[in-house]
């Protein structure tokens, strides 16, 4: 709890109007069940501010009570104070307000005041004040029903003509590490929004503190109602803080980002984030009190509910996407370099350069452990005090990045085993030719895969492990004969592992030299 004031001016929290206030709000919270606490924070903040600075409310018995509704922005609660009929009311303060015709005086406890347009506009200030300070501000108001009997279905229609006590102001506190997170979540290339019930001005500050860029102009969830679906879809894709909206909102605002063509993960740990939990691309709820259905709706479930573990999961998550692109590219590249050797050989000598045992050979060497460890690899090692996120989202994985790493890594391949297969050919002997082409095809090829993710040991030892396979295989005159090859002596193998190491060099400078800016170093 931090403060309470009256309609135009701030009370102190121990002074009689201060006690009454805190109060009435208690009786419009829902009543605890079994001394366990209640499923909203912020209802269980008035309920301990209630406790620690008033006495005993041992006159009051509710009857009918109404919950809180974000459609209906108050709760309120129907009950006898001493016998007479009360009803309490607390809710967001431009929808009590619009109810209210009347304020209590802050000279007295009983001495009531018209809500004239003057003390309307202090109010306003006042708000805005409280507002701006970073506070969640609820509306209190209390009215004199004529029957305590009325069914709840229809004490918001008696919550009418009512006298305005006061407010009280929350310390909205963020969790712990929450700036941290959206500064390095920013840092990384992640848009971050936040999506709230509380008035804009409050959201404003709130953002600030947390680091959000861009926190204003506010899209609140009145403003979305009014926008046609064109209009609404790109405000929504260009705003970063939402304030006053529902369930119903938040839903539309990750439909609408969805539509936009981004990528949405909504986090939450409410019943009122699930539905949109569950409609974001990925869902991560957030474990807290009365987070059950958050959790249950979420592909992503944080049992520590300390926010900086998104960055872990966004590293594990981008770690897993570099390991999938690098397989897809040494499986694809590889192939590409292994068609293109074969048509340009064919266009050369009339014939493929290859035969099919030599071109299966090719791919279980290539293709197999290789490609398998780069997909098994560990995440990269960052240097000391490097943030691992700083690289940026990972781009689409048929985009055009990734193509330009096809297109490098399928030349390279090509044209390390033709140098070397035509250098054979000078020789007159075509089997030895056909040798030296599929020695270079495979060498070039696992000298790409191991500057891919040389730091991985597995990767070391497959590619060792089948450049072995392939000197045993050559040099061994029965299993050569079986796959149309012949021993190669040192000069031939000399020249193999310099078409491979020349190819292997120029793969991997060409990215740098081609595409300096636009092919990505890391994922």
């Amino acid at each position: 709890m931090a403060r309470v004031a009256g309609y135009d001016q701030e009370l102190p929290t121990r002074g009689a109007l201060g006690k009454r206030l805190l109060r009435t709000a208690a009786r419009a919270c829902p009543e605890p069940e079994g001394g366990r606490a209640l499923a909203h924070a912020t209802d269980q903040a008035v309920i301990d501010a209630a406790a620690a600075h008033c006495d005993g409310d041992g006159a009051w018995r509710p009857v009918s009570e109404l919950p809180f509704e974000a459609s209906r922005g108050f709760s309120a609660c129907l009950g006898t104070q001493s016998g007479r009929p009360h009803l309490a009311v607390k809710g967001a303060p431009e929808i009590v307000l619009a109810r209210c015709a009347y304020a209590l005086s802050p000279g007295a406890a009983d001495d009531t005041v018209p809500l004239t347009p003057e003390r309307r506009r202090a109010t306003e200030r006042l708000l805005y004040s409280l507002a701006s300070d970073g506070l969640r501000v609820l509306a209190v108001a209390e009215t004199r029903p004529a029957a305590s009997d009325t069914p709840t279905a229809e004490v918001a229609e008696i919550a009418r003509e009512l006298t305005l006590l006061g407010f009280i102001a929350i310390a909205d506190t963020t969790r712990p590490g929450a700036a941290e997170t959206v500064k390095r979540l920013t840092d990384a290339g992640v848009r971050v929004a936040m999506v709230t019930g509380d008035h804009p001005t409050t959201a404003v500050a709130i953002a600030r503190e947390l680091g959000i860029p861009d926190a204003e102009p506010v899209l609140t969830g009145a403003e979305l109602d009014t926008l046609p679906e064109g209009e609404r879809v790109e405000r929504i894709s260009r705003a970063t803080v939402f304030a006053r909206v529902s369930p119903e909102h938040k839903v539309r605002i990750v439909q609408a980002l969805r539509q936009a063509g981004q990528v949405v993960a909504m986090t939450g740990d409410g019943v009122n984030d699930a539905a949109a939990i569950r409609l974001a691309d990925i869902g991560i709820g957030l474990s807290a009190h009365g987070s059950a259905s958050a959790r249950a709706a979420a592909d992503l479930v944080l049992t520590d509910p300390d926010p900086t573990r998104i960055l872990d999961a966004l590293r594990e998550g981008r770690a897993l996407w570099r390991s999938v692109r690098d397989a897809v590219a040494i499986l694809v590249g590889g192939n590409a370099g292994e068609v293109a050797f074969t048509l340009l050989g064919a266009a050369v000598a009339g014939r493929a350069p290859l035969g099919t045992r030599q071109l299966l050979l090719v791919n279980l060497l290539t293709d197999m452990l290789p490609a398998l460890a780069v997909a098994l690899a560990r995440a990269r090692e960052h240097k000391s005090g490097e943030d691992p996120l700083v690289g940026g989202p990972s781009s689409v994985l048929f985009g055009s990045d990734l193509g330009r790493i096809l297109a490098v890594r399928g030349s390279a391949t090509a044209l390390g085993a033709a140098a070397a297969w035509q250098c054979g050919r000078m020789t007159g002997r075509a089997r030895r030719a056909s040798t030296m082409g599929l020695a270079a095809l495979v060498g070039t090829q696992l000298g790409q895969t191991y500057l891919t993710d040389w730091h991985s040991p597995l990767v070391l030892i497959t590619s060792v492990a089948s450049a072995a396979t392939l000197f045993a295989i050559v040099e061994t005159p029965v299993v050569s004969h079986f796959f149309g090859c012949t021993p190669l002596g040192p000069m031939a193998w000399s020249i193999v592992g310099g078409c491979s190491a020349a190819a292997t060099v120029g793969a991997a400078l060409a990215p740098r030299l081609l595409f300096p800016r636009r092919v990505p170093l890391a994922v």
